[in-house]
């Protein structure tokens, strides 16, 4: 193949989005265009594929090219395919890649959370999520478990972030999901009066004297909500939690007084998200 170009020079130009760019950096590559993200592991690119996203480069170890990686290669047509074996990709990128493979992206433009919650019954909003891991693995649950959208907080880290994507197994480029505006719709206030606008009631999920258990009645007979899970340790904002419709609670035991964000969120969507 024409397009495959074996790494002899570490200080390569066209290899700086994958061993010297940090995500920020990437994020604002194409500005004021959106800009790159990284895709890590065969299953992650092949869902960024599927949804429509366009490559720019692979870095896939030399061992990888008769393996796995061969429908993506097919899939991505003339796009440059840098390769090496372990070490040497190892000693570029800094970290060992997934499955030995990583594929620069293209960006799209960010939808209006208008657009992003038409049709959908059950959403789950971030507030201030920063920790990468936490966010995705609240998406692989989010769609697993029948939720139908998510909306971030400006804070939140980003989802197209290369361990988000990987840890939410490729889920971000299934479930629709946007941030707030914080220009145009700040949060909570404009945020959670946006959400009733579109018909939803809001759910808060904290520990509270004033909090309903997760598995009560009026939850499930909800024909919209949205479920609000707030940053790791703090949790949700007094002023957020004052605005919502109602405080949740998971009953807890043997002491424990809370749950990791991504397991509380793994629990409540089990149970609201539930067709009846």
């Amino acid at each position: 193949m024409s397009n495959i170009i074996e790494i002899t020079d570490f200080s390569a130009p066209e290899l700086d989005i994958f061993a010297r760019l940090n995500e920020v950096q990437l994020l604002h590559y194409f500005e004021p265009q959106p800009g790159i993200f990284i895709a890590e592991s065969p299953a992650v690119i092949e869902r960024a594929l599927d949804a429509g996203y366009l490559p720019l480069s692979l870095l896939i170890e030399q061992k990888q090219l008769d393996g796995q990686t061969q429908t993506i290669l097919a899939r991505c047509g003339k796009v440059p395919v840098y390769t090496g074996d372990f070490q040497v990709l190892k000693q570029l990128t800094g970290f060992p890649m997934t499955r030995g493979a990583l594929c620069a992206m293209r960006r799209k433009p960010a939808k209006p959370v208008e657009e992003i919650c038409a049709g959908a019954r059950r959403i789950v909003v971030l507030e201030n999520v920063v920790n990468p891991t936490n966010v995705g693995a609240i998406f692989r649950s989010a769609a697993a478990l029948n939720m139908d959208a998510v909306l971030l907080t400006a804070p939140c880290s980003d989802p197209l972030y290369r361990r988000a994507s990987r840890v939410s197994m490729g889920t971000v480029f299934q479930i629709p999901w946007t941030y707030f505006d914080s220009k145009k719709t700040q949060w909570p206030q404009q945020g959670l009066s946006l959400l009733h606008q579109l018909g939803f009631r809001t759910a808060a999920m904290a520990l509270s004297d004033a909090s309903i258990p997760i598995d009560d009645p009026r939850l499930m007979e909800e024909e919209k909500l949205a479920i609000v899970l707030g940053t790791e340790g703090d949790g949700l904002a007094a002023s957020t939690i004052a605005d919502c419709d109602y405080t949740v609670r998971i009953p807890m035991s043997h002491g424990v007084d809370s749950l990791n964000v991504a397991a509380a969120g793994a629990v409540a969507f089990w149970q609201l998200g539930r067709r009846l």
